[in-house]
């Protein structure tokens, strides 16, 4: 295996690696997460993805279609609502159950009110792993001018993220009396599409490069529509919505440090 591909490897799987870590707190807390600590938590979120959408994927997209002059905004325009209509397809065909929630979305089922809360995040998911492969697909070909240290910048940002989403899963299920193993396991699956999405999207790296710029943006409007959806509704319901907000702050100029720091 050569140096990049091991690289590659590594940087897919650390986003996984702080969902487990997350869910891992099954085993040393009892109580579900504070809600004031949820609501930042839930903005931190939310300022990783938006900033990640913009300096990760959107700049990108647009700087590789400069070839297209004054329209080089067509890839950017095009993806990043394709990537939104996916999302809410997804959103419509899926079961899942948003936490503080009793009434499921999508259509109706059978499934367990656990199993419906991991398809939830799961759901958030999905964009993230989208964005880790298009971007290592795009070094593994040279189709992107994101350097390695950047794409990790990308990896490590969403891997903090996902740290409270793997928290949010386990510990209100170790919280209603699920044991600390069941707990962490249903919080690590529900980070699992990630690495698989983006090893297929590497694997796949040769057909993806004529259209990357569209891919790009994609992703990033997947991760919008998860942000404008979800996160930030759920942040900002309530008392103490400021703490979503100062979240939201300390995750966007986190990951923008992140990126520009090691672009």
């Amino acid at each position: 295996m050569s140096e990049e591909l091991f690289y590659i490897g590594l940087g897919i799987m650390i986003p996984f690696i702080g969902t487990t870590l997350g869910a891992g707190c099954a085993f040393f807390v009892k109580k579900e997460i504070h809600p004031v600590i949820q609501k930042g938590l839930l903005g931190f979120a939310s300022g990783v993805m938006v900033a990640a959408s913009v300096w990760s994927l959107l700049i990108p997209a647009m700087e590789m279609s400069d070839g297209m002059g004054k329209l080089a905004f067509i890839p950017a325009a095009v993806g990043l609502a394709a990537g939104m209509l996916f999302l809410l397809i997804l959103d419509h065909l899926i079961p899942h159950l948003h936490m503080g929630s009793e009434e499921p979305e999508g259509p109706k089922s059978q499934l367990a009110k656990t199993t419906m809360l991991v398809l939830a995040v799961t759901l958030h998911n999905i964009p993230e792993g989208m964005a880790v492969g298009v971007v290592f697909a795009g070094i593994r070909t040279g189709g992107v001018s994101i350097s390695m240290a950047a794409a990790f910048a990308l990896s490590v940002g969403i891997a903090i993220q996902n740290f409270p989403e793997g928290a949010i899963i386990a510990l209100p299920l170790r919280g209603s009396g699920a044991s600390r193993a069941r707990a962490f396991l249903m919080g690590t699956l529900s980070g699992l599409v990630e690495p698989i999405g983006a090893f297929v999207t590497v694997l796949l790296a040769d057909l993806v490069v004529p259209v990357l710029p569209y891919l790009l943006s994609l992703a990033a409007g997947a991760m919008l529509y998860v942000v404008v959806e979800e996160l930030v509704p759920e942040s900002a319901e309530g008392e103490h919505s400021n703490m979503g907000t100062l979240g939201f702050a300390a995750g966007f100029i986190l990951m923008m440090i992140l990126d520009v720091a090691l672009g």
